[in-house]
């Protein structure tokens, strides 16, 4: 269900007040040195669960690790030119996905296609897709993937940490008092008047990557998606900020600088002590507690009304309640991800709770079977040969993710230091009621985030299934090939333009928009989108039948102008997503991209097929639809 526009612009007013009543406060947040940090993870973030590097097999590291390597090296990992709010904007990760023999995960109007893992138990169809080096790294990821899916359905309740034993590690109460007082200079500084020359400062920046900041706080480095999610109160907020509505809605961000240098932002080695009640002081919010408590309620009625109108899933079957995850986990796709921060010209700091630079917003992940877990697989490294960033300076700044529970600023964030080789999960309903960002290191990082995608509409036998009902109702003569309509029924005609539509924007559009970029690493694809697109210009052919039904003049008046009116609302459609697609072909980010990652504006309606007049002109036909409707 999409929103209407009255509606999304009241949510944005309401969201642009509550954040004016914030002003330029922090929210607190914890890391593993902060007292009370095992207490808020135990309470608030249960569903997180960290698997030390040290505690999975050291063969499966390697493997894996050479796979990513490989698949960078060979050039997989590409930015996906993906839509935000009608305007093309490029992702700031490199990514690629990988996955079950035919599946699709969709984000942003964007829809990727897997390239399959070469599993032995799993009879991949044409083997020969891809070269040896790419199939035994495709192999390695579903190795993992597999470890995953046993490793997540064997965690038992109240599990959040497996790790190798390094040693107690309790941070001193010297330490902890240095850290508190930073927050609340954090805090005081916010307040200042320093911050509105340091807002001053940093706006031309946040101007120049808003579109990047516009993609990565709905959709994950670790996941994406293209439907809004609950939780995004504050990300519509800075957009208007940044689009001139409003130049108070964004909070300060003078005390975000301050928040690199917090503990946890080095690389720590650290084994968390479990906490009891008893031994942990309470969590006070000091300055912050009296607002927050006071926009707690208002916050969460808008989290209700967002989620009752939210919903996902790949954009084009009828809407049904969304599955949820019973039984064995099995992970059927994992995105893979990379990002080098020095490559970054700029990365924006976290700005509600100064957490430090964000390689991702905070977002929910997206298209995901409801209830299920992520995992996720993060390693970094200096360079394309694989030199590991483990043992270096104790100085050095690792990476780290963020979390928050949506809608809730009265609950301090969490942030988690990740080492190289180092594996999280996010299970329950932990992403859906929670968001998480990615707060970016020095090295450059790649992550596995293998997951439990909604594809339902998204697999090529979901596809093909769809094509076979359609041209059920299409008659071929054996004698003279001669095509004809078996069904005339309104309904009957109109799911067969529904099929058209879907076949054309939701696959054929998509893979020659971006999907074919792939096929110079792996064939998969090629022969089953050669077959949609036969099968597509069969569904042409269908129209203009449908058409001469429409026109001809014997038909019954009510049910001759009700197909004329089916017809009109198909076309109509079709001739508006026709124009967005090959604006986006043409757009200038487009034609920035080397020749064989550029969308294609494929003219297959060009059919050399004498049963459909040639040039097709849709808008012609429409005219001629709407002439007839007019003398009815």
């Amino acid at each position: 269900m999409k929103r209407s526009g009255d509606s999304e612009g009241e949510k944005r007013r309401k969201r642009r007040r509550l954040l004016q009543e914030l002003g330029d406060q922090k929210i607190p947040f914890l890391g593993p040195s902060d007292r009370g940090f095992q207490q808020l993870w135990d309470s608030s973030y249960s569903g997180l669960v960290l698997r030390r590097s040290c505690s999975l097999p050291t063969e499966l590291h390697g493997r894996v690790q050479a796979a990513l390597l490989t698949l960078r090296r060979k050039g997989c990992l590409l930015k996906d030119l993906v839509r935000v709010r009608d305007r093309d904007v490029f992702t700031a990760v490199s990514r690629a996905l990988l996955g079950e023999p035919g599946h699709t995960y969709r984000y942003l109007d964007t829809r990727l296609f897997a390239i399959p893992w070469h599993s032995e138990d799993v009879e991949v169809k044409g083997q020969n897709c891809c070269d040896p080096d790419l199939r035994a790294a495709c192999k390695a990821l579903w190795e993992l993937n597999t470890f995953f899916c046993s490793d997540v359905s064997q965690l038992k309740e109240g599990d959040r940490l497996t790790q190798c034993v390094k040693g107690e590690a309790e941070a001193k109460k010297g330490e902890e008092g240095d850290t508190e007082s930073k927050h609340s200079e954090d805090s005081k500084n916010s307040e200042g008047g320093d911050s509105e020359s340091r807002q001053s400062e940093e706006g031309d920046t946040e101007s120049k990557h808003s579109e990047e900041w516009d993609i990565e706080s709905k959709h994950s480095e670790e996941g994406c998606s293209g439907s809004k999610q609950e939780g995004e109160w504050e990300t519509e907020l800075r957009h208007s900020s940044e689009e001139g509505e409003s130049s108070q809605v964004k909070p300060s961000e003078t005390s975000v600088a301050a928040g690199s240098e917090h503990s946890e932002g080095k690389c720590p080695d650290w084994a968390t002590k479990a906490l009891s009640v008893s031994e942990t002081e309470p969590m006070g919010l000091g300055a912050h507690e009296k607002p927050v408590a006071q926009l707690k309620h208002s916050l969460s009625d808008h989290h209700i009304q967002d989620k009752e109108e939210y919903a996902g899933g790949q954009g084009c079957s009828q809407p049904s309640p969304p599955p949820v995850c019973t039984g064995p986990v099995k992970f059927n796709v994992t995105l893979l991800n990379y990002m080098d921060p020095a490559a970054m010209s700029q990365l924006k700091e976290e700005p509600y709770y100064g957490m430090g630079k964000m390689a991702v917003g905070w977002h929910h992940d997206e298209n995901l079977i409801t209830h299920s877990p992520v995992a996720v697989y993060s390693y970094t490294c200096h360079d394309d040969k694989g030199e590991s960033s483990e043992g270096g300076s104790a100085e050095k700044a690792c990476w780290r993710i963020g979390l928050k529970v949506a809608w809730d600023i009265h609950t301090p964030g969490l942030t988690l230091p990740l080492e190289s080789g180092d594996c999280y999960y996010m299970r329950d309903d932990l992403n859906s009621t929670h968001q998480h960002c990615v707060l970016a290191g020095d090295a450059a990082r790649f992550s596995s985030t293998h997951r439990v995608a909604e594809c339902s509409s998204g697999t090529l036998t979901y596809i093909q299934s769809r094509c076979q009902e359609a041209l059920s109702n299409l008659h071929t003569d054996p004698e003279t090939g001669s095509y004809s309509l078996l069904a005339l029924l309104p309904r009957t005609l109109q799911n067969c333009e529904e099929i058209h539509n879907e076949v054309e924007f939701e696959w054929l559009r998509q893979y020659w928009f971006q999907g074919q970029r792939y096929a110079r690493f792996c064939s998969w694809w090629t022969r089953p989108m050669e077959q949609l697109e036969k099968d597509w210009r069969l569904m042409e052919t269908m129209t203009m039948l449908f058409l001469a039904t429409v026109e001809e003049e014997g038909q019954a008046g009510e049910g001759r102008r009700e197909m004329a009116e089916t017809l009109l609302s198909a076309l109509t459609d079709r001739h508006q997503q026709r124009q967005t697609w090959r604006d986006r072909c043409h757009s200038s980010l487009a034609q920035t991209l080397p020749p064989e990652e550029a969308p294609v504006d494929r003219p297959f309606w060009g059919v050399d097929d004498p049963g459909m007049p040639l040039p097709f002109d849709l808008a012609d036909i429409i005219n001629r639809v709407e002439s007839l409707l007019w003398r009815m």
